[in-house]
Order: structure tokens, then C-alpha cells, then sequence
């Protein structure tokens, strides 16, 4: 059974830099450490974008320096608020696809993984860069991905969620080409469930019968209201990752709030 564990938004800042009085380094270290003391069987850990909170390459080399910590291995792609060449000139480890995106294809027994580039830019070109988008040469790329499943159930994995979630301001920078990301994943049939991040909380359902989930951030959430239209409004709560476990049957979904997880258990 293939366990993934999954990281989202990560929003690394230089030492000293803190985001809501929050250190992105502090957390995402302690979620690490979490990681790696109770599941190091994991096959993968997943990280779904905005690796840095605005692109820089310190950010990125102070991210490079924190991941190399994580026991399992690493599949990684970018969001928003990340900058595909810089990003590439640090993690010089991730081999983009032929088109230079920042995606990839990871086989196990039992499912393909996918990892999408849903970063719209260059041009950055704000506010419609925080958007997500994936041009003709990306859907391409997942057409061919998904035919190559062999029979696997396919695992999505993106940074922009491909449909509404009800977070007005959120909503607003979803992915923008969601019609044609349905229609291809429609038509072949074997996407049995899609991963995202982007909203920075703990969101599940289901969208034109594809079950998904979204996970919290390690760092900063997204205020619980429904209708905030500014999709930079930030709230302390706790930070999370999320655990993904293939069974015989189908799959499982779990959220860990790692930062008030207690592992010593005692009779209720």
C-alpha cells in the first residue's frame, strides 16, 4: 500500500523574516521532524507549491537546506507565489519536463502519481499571476501521462485547485482553465482522486464525480468566512500536512495537526 505524505504552502522567508509574526522555517522544521519520526516509510512526500513566500533565492536556499532533512524521498512542484527559474537554478536535483515545467510522473504497484506546474507565469504579471493555469504544452503533457497509467489509478497532485471551494478571494485565483483540466481528466477516466493546496485549509469533496482533498498550510491558514475577497488575509492556527494511503479497496485521506498531536494516548 503506497503512503504519501503531503506538504503544501510552505512559504519560506529569509532567516530573521516572519510572516504574521509566524517563522515559516520553525514550523515547516517541526513538521519535518514529525515526519520523520512517525512515518519514514512514507514513499513519497509531496510538496504542492509556494515553496517561498516571494520567490527569492535565499528563501529557496534556506528551503533547499530544510527539505535535504526529510528521510523519505521528495517529489516537488511550484504554485503562486514561486518563480520557476530561480526555483530551478537552487533545486538543481528536479528535472523539469521537455517544456521546462516543473511537473512529473512517479509509478508504484498500485497508482500513478501526477505532479502538475499550475503556475501561470512569467509574465508576472500580478493579479492574475496568482491565478493558476496550464497551457496547451501542460495539458499535453498530462494527456500523455494519463494514458501511460498502464491500468493504475492516477493520484492528481497540483498547487491550484481546478474548481471553486467557496473561499470568495480564493476562488478568484483558482486554476482559470478549469473546462479543459475536467474535460481531459474526464475523458480517460482514471483519476481517482485530486490533491491540492493554495487555500490553506483542510477542504474535501468531491467536483463533476472526482473526489478531492486541499490541506492546510504548515504555517499561516485561511480565515474560516466564506466571503473575505482578499485572498492575503491570515490567520494562527496550527500547521498541518496531509497523509494519503493506497488500499486494496480505494483510498485513505487523513490531515495531521502535527503541532497539537499528542503521542502519548490515555484512557478516556
Amino acid at each position: 500500500m503506497t503512503k504519501l505524505i503531503v506538504f503544501t504552502d510552505l512559504h519560506m522567508v529569509p532567516e530573521g523574516a516572519t510572516i504574521i509574526g509566524l517563522d515559516p522555517y520553525q514550523r515547516l522544521s517541526a513538521g519535518i521532524e514529525h515526519v520523520n519520526r512517525y512515518h519514514p516509510d512514507a514513499d513519497r512526500v509531496i510538496i504542492t507549491g509556494d515553496l517561498a513566500h516571494r520567490a527569492d533565492t535565499l528563501s529557496y536556499e534556506r528551503l533547499h537546506g530544510l527539505l535535504a532533512r526529510i528521510v523519505p524521498p521528495v517529489a516537488i512542484t511550484i504554485g503562486n507565489h514561486d518563480y520557476r527559474d530561480r526555483f530551478l537554478e537552487t533545486f538543481t536535483h528536479v528535472r523539469p519536463d521537455e517544456n521546462g515545467f516543473v511537473q512529473q510522473s512517479v509509478d508504484f504497484s498500485d497508482c500513478r502519481v501526477v505532479l502538475l506546474d499550475t503556475l501561470f507565469a512569467p509574465p508576472y504579471d500580478y493579479p492574475m499571476s496568482h491565478a493558476g493555469y496550464l497551457c496547451e504544452r501542460r495539458l499535453a503533457w498530462l494527456d500523455r501521462a494519463l494514458a501511460g497509467a498502464d491500468g493504475r489509478p492516477v493520484l492528481l497532485f497540483m498547487h491550484h485547485p481546478p474548481h471553486k471551494t467557496g473561499f470568495t478571494g480564493m476562488d478568484a485565483i483558482r486554476l482559470g482553465n478549469e473546462d479543459a483540466f475536467y474535460d481531459l481528466v474526464l475523458r480517460h477516466g482514471n483519476v481517482r482522486h485530486i490533491f491540492a493546496g493554495h487555500v490553506h485549509r483542510t477542504i474535501g469533496g468531491s467536483h463533476r464525480g472526482i473526489p478531492f482533498s486541499i490541506f492546510k498550510s504548515p504555517v499561516h491558514q485561511q480565515p474560516m468566512p466564506f466571503d473575505m475577497p482578499n485572498a492575503s488575509l491570515s490567520v494562527d492556527e496550527p500547521g498541518a500536512y496531509g497523509i494519503v494511503v493506497v488500499t486494496e479497496e480505494g483510498l485513505q485521506v487523513h490531515n495531521e495537526d502535527y503541532e497539537i498531536a499528542r503521542r502519548d494516548p490515555e484512557i478516556a
